[in-house]
């Protein structure tokens, strides 16, 4: 069930909407059944989680180990990492990003046939 963003949420949003990390496309509040996770990249598969106070250790342990089985890798910060090390949060993401393989290959990377010469003219 998806639930209103954290203020730390909201704030760690406000970089990685509109692909402004890197060039890569995030999704908020992605459904991956049965979870819904915080931030998602779908290019790379990286889920991303911001952890309050009220995290159980056990079951994120559980979870992520439930992602990782379906091809998927996460990264944890706490609400304290996003309010007071934002730059660092931003870089650890992007590195991070970087150094996982591509899920599919990229639009440029897959051939354009060569239009036909009878399409063209008139």
């Amino acid at each position: 069930m998806r639930r209103e963003p954290t203020e730390w949420e909201k704030r760690l949003w406000r970089h990685l909407s509109n692909s402004q990390l890197g060039g890569f496309k995030f999704r908020r509040q992605a459904a991956i059944p049965p979870f819904i996770v915080d931030f998602f990249c779908p290019a790379k598969g990286l889920v991303v989680e911001v952890d309050g106070e009220t995290h159980v250790r056990e079951a994120d342990t559980r979870r992520d180990a439930g992602l990782s089985t379906r091809g998927f890798t996460t990264i944890r910060f706490t609400n304290d990492d996003v309010r007071d090390n934002m730059d660092g949060v931003l870089t650890s993401i992007l590195e991070r990003l970087r150094a996982l393989p591509d899920r599919w290959p990229a639009a440029h990377d897959s051939p354009t046939p060569n239009p036909s010469p009878e399409g063209e003219g008139l």
